[in-house]
């Protein structure tokens, strides 16, 4: 019998995150790399980690990650989105709790553009009345 995968996306700011949840024994492999290794902040392991925890499935899968664009933290905020994801297509009755702790709301801040005729976003350039 072929084994049960579950693949799900995550994504924050510019970061794209394909995870894939495998029944296993709760080891995190991000590009082909340790998780360990990948992430050196111990707040960003904690924030990949943080919706297997709170469904207690912390050692019962194997997540297997690919991630792209973007910064560590983005690339952390898109892979717990999409941990979050592929949990509830394990088992629908996780979204109540994962969706109280606000990990399936995408968050859509992002970069606000350059305007033209000012420096940056928001920044203007000096005024000078002369």
């Amino acid at each position: 019998m072929a084994e049960l995968n579950y693949n799900a996306t995550g994504k924050r700011k510019t970061s794209i995150a394909r995870v894939t949840l495998i029944p296993g024994r709760g080891l995190i492999t991000i590009n082909n790399t340790s998780f360990d290794k990948y992430f050196p902040y111990e707040t960003m392991k904690m924030l990949v980690r943080q919706p297997l925890e709170s469904v207690a499935v912390s050692n019962k899968y194997d997540v297997q990650v690919n991630v792209i664009g973007g910064g560590v933290t983005g690339q952390a905020a898109a892979i717990r989105h999409g941990i979050a994801r592929a949990l509830v297509q394990v088992n629908p009755d996780f979204r109540g709790k994962l969706k109280k702790e606000g990990l399936l709301t995408r968050d859509p801040r992002a970069k606000e553009r350059k305007k033209y005729g000012q420096k940056g976003a928001r920044k203007r350039f000096q005024f000078s009345k002369r």
